[in-house]
């Protein structure tokens, strides 16, 4: 997958995302009772680790090597607030690929009966690196996880 996908926005039918879905602990809010903002940052991560042991779980094993995909710019944009026993769904999506980045967007969903309600949206730019004596190198990421990150591509 070397081609360079770009942040456009716009999903196609085969665009699909990659979903996490998660219930709200009581431990997940604070004093005031709704979901501390930290724990939006925290889903985004938990849902990339779950794409991993989903798709690609051969790079579980190349960052037991010294693959490294080090988190390089996160936010996270708050509509709604979640509380606890909330069922949410965090949409995933590659936004591009480039070099040794790859840009990832997150669409959070409050789940009530048969409805969606958008809650919040984020974006992670990661870098792949190989650590070595020298410290860490860019480098192209896995074949591996190029391959399963292009199905959840949003495309124009």
């Amino acid at each position: 997958m070397n081609e360079q996908i770009g942040r456009t926005g716009h999903v196609s039918p085969a665009g699909k995302p990659f979903v996490y879905r998660h219930v709200v602990s009581f431990e997940e809010t604070n004093v005031v009772g709704n979901v501390y903002f930290a724990r939006h940052v925290a889903w985004q991560g938990r849902c990339r680790e779950m794409f991993l042991a989903q798709h690609a779980p051969s790079v579980i094993d190349e960052i037991h090597s010294g693959l490294r995909l080090v988190t390089i710019n996160v936010s996270c944009q708050y509509f709604e607030e979640i509380y606890a026993l909330d069922e949410i769904e965090i949409a995933m999506h590659l936004s591009y690929l480039r070099q040794h980045r790859i840009g990832l967007d997150f669409e959070y969903s409050k789940l009530v009966t048969d409805r969606r309600i958008p809650v919040a949206r984020g974006f992670q730019e990661i870098g792949c690196m190989r650590k070595g004596q020298d410290g860490l190198s860019p480098i192209a990421p896995p074949k591996s996880l190029a391959d399963a990150l292009g199905q959840f591509a949003i495309r124009a």
